[in-house]
């Protein structure tokens, strides 16, 4: 490998919005997810929608319209 071209591949903090964190490795220092295995509804068997633009309601105000 050609010295000082490749990045810093150092140990990392993941974060999810959970509040679940673990160490990783990673050229960034700290990552922040949405969902990770501890919340995900396909390992924990639960469903939950995480709504971070507005998109469901906005499909539900769509379609209660059309239907009714």
């Amino acid at each position: 490998m050609k010295p000082e071209i490749h990045p810093v591949y150092a140990t990392a903090k993941v974060i999810c919005a959970c509040g679940n964190s673990f160490e990783t490795r990673s050229t960034q220092y700290e990552i922040r997810l949405d969902i990770c295995a501890q919340c995900h509804p396909f390992f924990t068997g639960k469903q939950k929608l995480i709504d971070t633009a507005g998109r469901v309601e906005r499909f539900r105000q769509k379609y209660a319209k059309a239907s009714a």
